[in-house]
């Protein structure tokens, strides 16, 4: 796969209809189970500290870390799918904004139907994407393992009579799963989706957690840089490739500290009711 063979017209059309799209086999299956080992470590070091985990849900945890906490950060911010489909979405000076991940432990409730935050005016009057979010798997997911679910073709509407322009009424939920789609994605595989397209996590029924990667990636000038802080290292900034370092917003600091998570979703807090 180059970024030359990429079927882009596939990968626009795919997005700016359903909200999303993905890439089966992006990675081995080796690489995904590396990435999980550093998920793991890095959710025992938050869950340590305050407000280094934060809660979606009952028994679901968010948490964002630096590029040097994960292994293959080059490697997906290199890879030709995603910097196809950021180019193709977000224009050529996308940048990487967020880098975290979500993990819905057994026991985890159905989410409320939700967007991850309110609908900028290009996107519900103009049809324009400005951010995306990628989701790696760190495992196979399974029915029983609270797969996410998402309704294809809602990220254009406007949410402006919305709790927090978020989370649509319970009254409009019934419209949202005739919509919605369940994914199951195996080690290896990434997707990209609009985080303004309506989804949810569904009940972890099994044994298992289900560790998912997020990437978050902005246009110039969609602002979600300022919920996130994601730092570098002086060495590890120079170590970058030239083709991460351009597409990266990153403070380059001495020493790294911990994430104080600053974007918490404060609806998801307690799960469907």
């Amino acid at each position: 796969m180059t970024l030359e063979t990429i079927d882009r017209e596939a990968i626009t059309t795919a997005i700016t209809r359903d909200g999303i799209t993905a890439c089966k086999g992006a990675f081995s299956v080796e690489w995904a189970d590396a990435m999980r080992e550093d998920i793991l470590a890095a959710f025992e070091e938050a869950s340590a500290r305050e407000h280094g985990a934060v809660g979606r849900g009952p028994n679901r945890y968010y948490v964002e870390i630096h590029p040097e906490q994960l292994r293959g950060f080059v490697d997906i911010v290199m890879h030709p799918w995603f910097r196809a489909v950021s180019e193709s979405i977000l224009g050529p000076d996308w940048t990487v904004v967020e880098l975290g991940f979500d993990i819905p432990f057994a026991g985890a409730m159905n989410q409320p139907w939700h967007r991850d935050f309110p609908a900028p005016v290009e996107t519900y009057r103009d049809h324009r994407l400005t951010s995306l979010a990628f989701n790696l798997t760190a495992v196979d997911t399974a029915e029983d393992m609270g797969p996410f679910e998402i309704a294809p073709g809602t990220q254009y509407e406007s949410g402006l009579d919305w709790k927090h322009q978020m989370f649509p009424d319970r009254e409009e939920w019934s419209r949202f799963e005739s919509l919605a789609q369940r994914k199951y994605p195996q080690r290896g595989d990434i997707s990209a989706r609009s985080a303004l397209t309506i989804h949810r996590g569904t009940a972890n029924q099994s044994e298992k957690s289900r560790p998912v990667l997020v990437v978050g990636v902005d246009a110039p000038g969609a602002g979600h840089d300022a919920l996130h802080d994601t730092a570098v290292t002086k060495g590890y900034w120079a170590g970058l490739p030239e083709e991460v370092r351009q597409h990266l917003t990153a403070r380059v600091v001495d020493t790294l500290t911990p994430i104080t998570q600053k974007h918490d979703i404060e609806g998801l807090v307690m799960g469907e009711a």
